[in-house]
């Protein structure tokens, strides 16, 4: 054989197998960031759903476990959402003895099961517990966290009780919300309860992403009153958008305004000024300022404004932002609840903002709803179009 030609053959083979290395090398590094279906292992996410109603503030609408299922997740995933959050409630997880219930616990660990399988995140948010009810105030309760020791380390042991559950999740698909719209007396009592919770599920799983709310419902004004651990990048802090309430929750029967029947607007004035001028169910100081928000329009501009000073808190703290829920319900005259939908998603995709629409099925969710029968009916497409940036 010839010289030369041996040459380029030995300098041909070696590049092919000098090649056939750094592509081995380049798929294992690959093979360590990425999951089985290509994505990255950072708790990443973008646009998703909440999965109400069901292992939470179960109305009955449907029998609970068969409410949501494998098919489900894979139709979620087959839209384009890339994650979900799945409100629990301490009844529905545990009995009264303080033990497990299985069936429940079965399928919340089913559900995580199938998000992984379609590869999608998921947001595990403690929504309701026994001493604490976002909306105690309007449902005739009384929250016991705040004021009762025993309580907050109930609350703490709770969530020491699902990390062991859930701790075999991979820190890249599942978080946790240690409690959904806490309404605390103060902002201190919250941030003061909230880092002693952190620091219990931080010593057993220091990686975990964690979602943190303001206090008052998660209200945006009161992001910035969050009181931080320093040097904790895995925590996502979320904040929910419902206002104004006269328009998002028009004519809801667990709201203090339900019995305002006038016509509703958006952008403008929600309620005209005539009808804002004779509204006399203000009775409660919190009507009253629900009321008085509505004496100025509203428009996209007005709703970046007011979600700005969180846009700000997060990029001062470099952590991710998060609407984890917003919705109008249907009552709202069709294309105006459709703008309000518009708006909002584009705020959300120009600041770069997660976000979660309050729901997947029932009166606020992605379905058409049958509100004598209590059914969800066929997809809304124009509304999930919508939903999906489209």
């Amino acid at each position: 054989m010839n010289s030369i030609v041996f040459i380029r053959k030995a300098m041909h083979w070696r590049q092919i197998l000098k090649s056939t290395f750094l592509l081995t090398v380049c798929l294992a590094f690959l093979s360590s960031c990425h999951s089985k279906s290509g994505t990255t292992e950072k708790f990443v996410i973008h646009k998703g759903v909440n999965l109400s109603h069901w292992l939470s503030q179960d109305f009955g609408w449907e029998p609970k476990y068969t409410y949501i299922k494998e098919s489900d997740i894979k139709f979620l995933d087959s839209l384009g959402f890339d994650h979900v959050r799945i409100p629990i409630d301490e009844q529905e997880i545990w009995d009264e003895q303080g033990k497990f219930i299985e069936p429940a616990v079965k399928h919340l660990l089913a559900c995580l099961d199938w998000c992984l399988k379609y590869d999608l995140r998921a947001i595990v948010d403690l929504h309701i517990i026994r001493s604490h009810h976002f909306n105690a105030e309007n449902e005739g309760g009384h929250n016991t966290l705040w004021t009762d020791t025993v309580a907050q380390q109930h609350f703490v042991n709770l969530w020491i009780e699902l990390s062991k559950i859930l701790s075999k999740y991979p820190t890249s698909h599942v978080a946790y919300e240690l409690l959904n719209e806490a309404v605390a007396p103060t902002a201190d009592d919250w941030n003061q309860l909230f880092n002693k919770a952190l620091k219990a599920v931080r010593q057993l799983e220091p990686q975990r992403v964690i979602v943190v709310g303001a206090n008052m419902w998660q209200t945006v004004q009161n992001v910035p009153l969050l009181k931080l651990p320093e040097n904790d990048t895995n925590l996502i802090i979320s904040f929910h958008f419902y206002s104004p309430l006269m328009l998002t929750h028009y004519k809801a029967s667990w709201t203090p305004l339900k019995y305002f029947n006038g016509k509703v607007s958006y952008p403008g004035y929600i309620i005209s000024p005539t009808d804002l001028k004779n509204y006399s169910d203000t009775a409660s100081e919190a009507v009253r300022n629900m009321v008085q928000e509505l004496a100025e329009p509203y428009n996209k501009e007005r709703i970046h404004a007011m979600i700005k000073p969180a846009i700000e808190f997060a990029q001062n703290k470099k952590l991710p932002l998060y609407c984890g829920e917003f919705g109008c319900l249907p009552t709202v005259p069709r294309e105006v609840r459709l703008a309000y939908y518009r708006d909002l998603i584009s705020i959300f995709k120009e600041e770069g903002i997660a976000y979660a629409n309050w729901e997947y099925k029932g009166d606020f969710g992605i379905y058409f709803f049958d509100n004598v029968k209590l059914k969800s009916l066929e997809p809304d497409t124009a509304l999930i179009l919508i939903l999906l940036g489209n």
